[in-house]
């Protein structure tokens, strides 16, 4: 790949594949809206772009992270968006997390500007985007995929090729993360319960490391909890809007999703409780909060 990737949105998870691109050797071309995550990135090596078009002008493939469906028709088809200033050919790789059905109406609209597109949706938090080791989902034309092979070799471990269809990995993006919020939302309601049993939170979470009731989440996000680490690594916003976005999926098939909806319910109080900006971590606390007792880096 002779010209520079270009990274829009170099936030928590941006950032950390910038890392990884730069430590693989790849010239990184970014922007970002907030002038303080530009600055990590440049920090780290890359080189900063006024505009998403400036940015387009300089590179042949670029990866959207940023939050939305909203943010990608923007830096793609807004005012100085790059879509209308790639080279003819270039590949566009959405990675962030949206409806199948948006990745998918995509695809014709590049298309119309010889534009292709790869479906690339990824999951490991800031620190694997840092390692190069997160997993990705990918979906879109096989000859763009093997082009980008060495690419998204050098920001993920495992890779799952999951058809040429755009839109597809998306879906099972959706689905893992679904996954996600039910199992973070269980787990704080557990740690509530157990606050109020009198039990030791520290001895609770080392049981469920250990048997069947620990998930990969939970074994994340509570250790952070009980410190009463904030650092911001994903927003509670993020996984209630992904969580929302199961639910939807699950109605446009005329499927009610119980447990998903239940979760949801959880997110949504959390932040209406002001949550929302706050590390999805503190979900563990809000739900604490809730049931009337506190995690011991709250006392």
């Amino acid at each position: 790949m002779n010209s520079p990737v270009g990274v829009i949105g170099v936030g928590a998870m941006g950032f950390g594949v910038v890392q990884s691109l730069l430590h693989a050797g790849f010239a990184v071309r970014i922007r970002d809206i907030l002038v303080e995550a530009e600055a990590a990135a440049v920090a780290a090596g890359a080189i900063a772009c006024p505009t998403p078009s400036q940015l387009a002008q300089q590179c042949s493939v670029v990866i959207l992270l940023v939050v939305d469906d909203v943010q990608i028709d923007t830096v793609l088809f807004g005012q100085d968006g790059a879509a209308a200033a790639l080279p003819w050919g270039a590949i566009v790789i959405v990675s962030s997390t949206v409806a199948p059905q948006f990745v998918s109406a995509l695809k014709p609209r590049l298309a119309s500007s010889g534009l292709r597109l790869i479906d690339a949706p990824v999951s490991g938090g800031p620190r694997r985007a840092t390692d190069g080791t997160m997993t990705m989902m990918i979906s879109g034309e096989a000859r763009a995929v093997d082009e980008c092979e060495s690419l998204f070799a050098a920001i993920s471990a495992k890779r799952f090729v999951l058809g040429e269809e755009p839109g597809d990995a998306a879906a099972y993006k959706i689905l893992n993360n679904q996954l996600a919020a039910v199992n973070l939302a269980a787990g704080a309601e557990a740690m509530s319960i157990a606050l109020r049993a009198g039990l030791d939170p520290r001895r609770l979470l080392e049981v469920l490391n250990a048997s069947s009731g620990g998930s990969w989440i939970v074994g994340d996000r509570m250790p952070r909890a009980l410190t009463g680490d904030h650092t911001i690594h994903a927003a509670t916003r993020i996984l209630n809007k992904d969580i929302g976005l199961a639910v939807d999926a699950a109605s446009a098939f005329g499927l009610q999703s119980p447990l998903a909806l239940a979760a949801r319910e959880t997110f949504v109080a959390a932040l209406k409780a002001g949550f929302g900006e706050a590390d999805d971590a503190t979900l563990v606390a809000f739900c604490c909060e809730r049931a009337g007792v506190k995690l011991p880096t709250q006392r």
